[in-house]
């Protein structure tokens, strides 16, 4: 039987650990908020300081450690253990200064703690299921001491960011976004799973460190690889049969196969291609409000040819069409330059990802030779080549367009195409920027720019939210479809003025929540929901956020 919204954000509140048990439960614990009367029923008098401290002066005890801390990799330490104390307590930090904590707990900041897994290593969190649990995955995922898990989030660890294969340092990346999708939409952290598939890894030098985690051999390939995975997924379903599954940071040989192999079976999605797609459409979306123009009056460029470039140009594509083109028309519109230079249709050997966008045309060495030879309206760096937007890029985009528009989308900073600041003076105050880590506002004579950051947080921790609150059986490109065009509607005036083309993250959990009810929407619109449809959707999906506040025990 279909359980109710109020079920589904329920914890089992039957059996609290007493004494020192709970104050070591970091869903459970509240520190020194815990009131004499609870201290003495659940046996921690004496356990704490005598003097009880309201949840908001617990936050500016960690707001004043934080902001002492010397550098961003120590706030992120220093954040991680407040998560494996007092969880409640981390969120209400995160969700109360979300602009200031967004690039710690993820771009950039967690990219250096990927890379330093090994080293930082304090406290396991999430699983790690190893190529040599194969035969035995779901006796792994039954360890887990949560049953109702309601999103996963999985990664190999080959691509993480713009920093490739980081293999077990690449939990980080999980963890990251579990925990944006508690903070930005109220995804209750005690139905939440970080996972690690750790198959080995390339990188030397996590091979020849004695430090580090994970397997010491080479990646698991081909039809091994598969069928590990698969074991993976069939065993979430069993294990775990009310959870999206979300894949992320796998190489693109890995990514594609993936998603299309497993999108229409069970309830997933990559967010590389799908949420990045989405987040890049909205911001697109939003530009157009600056310039004037249609969708389909767009030509786009994209620097890099991998899972977020191509995820990119179908969404695009798909939502051109919605507007009234043929598919061949849209996909006219996008063209890519990868390390060999211009996609085009005389080029032998392109993956299979890459030949849909493939066009008749002649060839282009570089991205400078393509931008003469497209003469595009956006340039969307997605490369991981740093500063591959150069002042001749941005001039020669500010030469074909009034208002240019440039997405550097790269993560982590040190790998952006170009800054915020390089964009805005090279295009004389012009150019329609985002990023995909943040920058600070600039001066360009007597004007200030705040630029946006098109972080894929504006987009699945809203989708993830509408489909565990309806229950969908499956997350599909319609659904990202509206979670761009609902980001986008939120975008206010006083934003754009500004330069900034999506809402300010003090926003966030606003924004999701009406994506999540557009989500929700087009899952009951096209049959996926699991639960019946309540009057107002939008009610349904808020009821569902948890918030991060103490309860209460005695």
């Amino acid at each position: 039987m279909l359980r109710s919204m109020t079920d589904i954000t329920k914890r089992d509140t039957t059996a609290v650990p007493r004494g020192e048990a709970l104050l070591h439960d970091p869903l459970l614990n509240k520190g020194t908020a815990f009131t004499a009367d609870e201290r003495t029923a659940l046996g921690l008098t004496g356990l704490l300081p005598p003097h009880v401290h309201r949840l908001e002066e617990q936050v500016a005890r960690v707001m004043d450690n934080h902001r002492n801390k010397q550098t961003d990799l120590e706030r992120y330490i220093h954040l991680v253990s407040l998560q494996d104390r007092n969880e409640t307590l981390f969120y209400r930090v995160v969700v109360d200064h979300i602009e200031e904590m967004m690039p710690i707990i993820y771009t950039p900041t967690v990219g250096q703690a990927c890379q330093q897994w090994g080293h930082l290593f304090r406290r396991p969190r999430g699983l790690y299921v190893s190529w040599e649990d194969r035969g035995r995955v779901e006796s792994v995922l039954r360890n887990w001491p949560q049953r109702d898990v309601r999103v996963i989030v999985v990664t190999d660890g080959e691509r993480i960011l713009g920093l490739g294969d980081q293999g077990v340092g690449g939990m980080g990346i999980p963890v990251g976004k579990l925990s944006l999708y508690t903070a930005c939409a109220g995804i209750d952290p005690a139905r939440t799973l970080p996972i690690m598939l750790d198959v080995g890894t390339e990188n030397e030098g996590y091979l020849r460190d004695p430090l580090y985690l994970g397997l010491r051999q080479k990646r698991i390939r081909a039809e091994p690889y598969d069928a590990f995975v698969a074991e993976f997924v069939e065993a979430v379903q069993r294990v775990f049969p009310d959870a999206l599954l979300q894949f992320e940071d796998f190489g693109n040989q890995n990514a594609f196969r993936l998603l299309e192999r497993w999108r229409e079976k069970v309830c997933t999605f990559n967010d590389d291609i799908q949420g990045t797609a989405a987040v890049t459409l909205s911001g697109i979306y939003s530009a157009l409000r600056l310039t004037g123009k249609t969708l389909r009056e767009q030509k786009l460029l994209f620097l890099g040819a991998g899972e977020a470039g191509i995820g990119i140009g179908e969404l695009i594509v798909s939502a051109m069409v919605d507007e009234g083109a043929t598919a061949e028309e849209a996909r006219r519109c996008c063209s890519f330059v990868d390390s060999h230079g211009l996609v085009v249709k005389s080029r032998t050997g392109l993956a299979p990802h890459k030949l849909r966008f493939a066009h008749d045309l002649p060839g282009a060495p570089d991205l400078h030779a393509a931008l003469e030879a497209i003469r595009p309206t956006a340039i969307v760096g997605v490369s991981t080549v740093p500063r591959a937007f150069d002042q001749r890029v941005i001039e020669a985009m500010s030469r074909m367009n009034d208002r240019p528009i440039v997405f550097a989308l790269s993560n982590p900073t040190s790998k952006s195409e170009c800054t915020a600041e390089e964009a805005y003076r090279w295009s004389s105050g012009r150019a329609i920027f985002a990023s995909g880590s943040p920058f600070p506002p600039c001066r360009l004579g007597d004007r200030l720019f705040v630029s946006g950051q098109g972080n894929n947080s504006y987009i699945f921790p809203g989708v993830g939210l509408g489909v565990v609150a309806c229950r969908a059986r499956l997350v599909t490109d319609r659904m990202f479809s509206a979670a761009a065009r609902t980001l986008a509607s939120l975008v206010l005036p006083s934003d754009l003025e500004l330069g900034r083309i999506y809402p300010s993250l003090t926003r966030i959990r606003e924004v999701s929540a009406h994506i999540g009810a557009a989500v929700a929407e087009v899952a009951y619109r096209d049959g996926l929901a699991g639960v019946a449809r309540p009057p107002d959707l939008l009610a349904m999906v808020k009821a569902a956020m948890w918030e991060p506040v103490y309860r209460k025990y005695a």
